[in-house]
């Protein structure tokens, strides 16, 4: 069985949401980052831990692509033109979306109040939107997932910076993206995760 470490409100939640979503029996810690028993697994600190046969993974997207790959669902195949399609959605979204919205928390609450600047949350919006028009021209036009009739890695990661940037009150101004993301969060194993 697996054991997940790190609380639902961080990128613990992706993991937490691909776990219900293969219907794997798993224990979930919900320890916040710097905990003694995160740092016992992640010397950094950071969540999500994800402990698998005993050996702790880290960072949510190495955590995701291992139990796609290890169970067959939510990816395509590697060396497939699929797969470098998914793989290079993934990195688009962490580096447009996941960036723009860790950088965006970084200067709220995170670093120590002397370092953080409220202005650049500005031009992480400006490009934060920027990324959403130039994903939207990237989505399979079939849907009803990023890739088409798939579920695939990036939609996890996708949904999990929708909720974040709602959270960040950074809009969402593409409809299509809208729409997407709403169908998202009706999945019962989104909600499951949620519901953590």
């Amino acid at each position: 069985m697996y054991q997940v470490i790190g609380s639902t409100r961080s990128r613990t939640f992706r993991v937490l949401w691909m776990l219900e979503e293969l219907g794997l029996p798993f224990e979930h810690v919900p320890a916040p980052p710097q905990a003694p028993e995160v740092v016992a697994l992640n010397p950094a600190g950071k969540v999500p831990v994800l402990v698998a046969d005993g050996t702790p993974i880290t960072d949510s997207t190495a955590i995701l692509t291992f139990l796609a790959d290890r169970h067959g669902r939510f990816t395509h195949p590697a060396g497939t033109l699929l797969r470098a399609r998914q793989d290079s959605l993934t990195q688009f979204l962490l580096d447009e979306f996941d960036a723009a919205l860790w950088m965006a928390a970084r200067h709220s609450f995170i670093l120590p109040t002397e370092l953080r600047q409220a202005a650049i949350k500005a031009s992480l919006k400006w490009e934060f939107a920027r990324s959403q028009r130039t994903l939207v021209a990237r989505m399979a036009e079939e849907g009803p997932f990023l890739m088409g009739a798939a579920m695939t890695v990036p939609d996890i990661i996708l949904t999990h910076c929708g909720v974040w940037a709602a959270a960040a009150k950074f809009p969402i101004a593409e409809p299509r993206l809208a729409d997407y993301l709403g169908r998202m969060r009706e999945r019962p194993a989104f909600r499951r995760a949620s519901a953590r």
